[in-house]
């Protein structure tokens, strides 16, 4: 295709919040069927609205905030914001590193909103959440990578209710030690930290990540005084043999995390990393067992299984609070 044949990219807008929201690019090129072989009937979902869809796609409007939910593409999308949750992404929506099995816009991010920590508490106190999930783009334009924006968003969610229960999924901050630090000390009830895919395969699927970094990151977390709970997550599909996922697992738990989540990488387009393999719901589940047999407080895994996929559920399970 020539560059006068495309289909000019549209100019970023600006929304009353002052940010600065970026178009996705047009070029991208649908998924075709016929490469993949089609979809299994287990990832089918049915496209149901409950009432509270609007509920919370009218909070994030009005408060200025972005869902991964909604920036991620993720397939349980409707479920959960009808269950009235989200996962809130923070330090915007556009991310500097561009890992192919990511639908998270790339690129030169605008300024730290300041702000933001504020909107999210409002936002919260709007849905009236007592369990909340927050995750972000990764900013290795700052010299932080965040963290304190992090912390403060830590700090505005206890200020409003001191009750509330906070889950963070952060980046690796390139390995910064003091960044973690300032995480770790603002106390978050559950510290979440993937590790994404089996190390083979880091250098395709996420170049500007250490496999080593990642799980140094887990470790300093469950030595920390201050993080109750340590948790990680992998998505299965990309090329990965059965004895490397199990051998990724047992990294994990040697790190002394937790809790862990598997799902099915599904590609977000045609210009990401493709599908290389389906797995069934018995694997999946039978993945869960062994994971549980390594010494894991609880795995969530299945095809559908995100990382912050009912997020305080798994909390719940791991802590041994449930009968499920």
């Amino acid at each position: 295709m020539s560059e006068t044949s495309r289909s000019p990219r549209r100019p970023d807008s600006i929304n009353r919040h002052g940010q600065v929201v970026p178009q996705r690019v047009s070029e991208k090129r649908k998924l075709d069927l016929r490469e993949l072989g089609r979809k299994p009937s287990w990832l089918k979902t049915a496209a149901t609205f409950g009432p509270e869809y609007q509920t919370v796609k009218n909070a994030l409007a009005a408060c200025g905030l972005h869902a991964v939910c909604e920036e991620a593409n993720c397939p349980n999308i409707r479920e959960c914001f009808s269950s009235g949750t989200a996962t809130f992404m923070i330090l915007g929506n556009v991310c500097t590193r561009a890992c192919r099995f990511c639908d998270v816009i790339k690129g030169k991010p605008s300024s730290v909103d300041l702000d933001e920590p504020r909107r999210l508490a409002e936002g919260v106190a709007r849905l009236k959440l007592k369990q909340v999930v927050v995750t972000s783009v990764t900013r290795d334009d700052l010299p932080d990578g965040g963290a304190s924006l992090f912390a403060e968003t830590i700090r505005q969610l206890r200020a409003a209710d001191p009750q509330v229960q906070i889950e963070i999924l952060i980046p690796d901050f390139l390995g910064n030690h003091e960044a973690l630090e300032v995480v770790f000390g603002a106390e978050p009830d559950v510290l979440n930290h993937n590790i994404e895919t089996v190390p083979r395969l880091y250098d395709r699927v996420r170049p500007w990540a250490v496999y080593e970094r990642s799980l140094d990151i887990l470790a300093r977390a469950h030595q920390h005084p201050k993080i109750p709970l340590v948790k990680s997550g992998i998505m299965i599909g990309l090329g990965e043999t059965w004895d490397e996922v199990l051998a990724t697992m047992r990294d994990i738990k040697k790190t002394g995390c937790s809790m862990l989540t598997i799902g099915q990488y599904l590609a977000p387009s045609g210009e990401h990393l493709p599908i290389e393999r389906y797995y069934t719901p018995n694997e999946f589940a039978e993945l869960a067992r062994l994971g549980e047999h390594m010494g894991f407080a609880h795995v969530e895994s299945g095809p559908l299984v995100r990382s912050s996929y009912k997020a305080f559920h798994q909390v719940a399970k791991a802590r041994g609070e449930t009968g499920e």
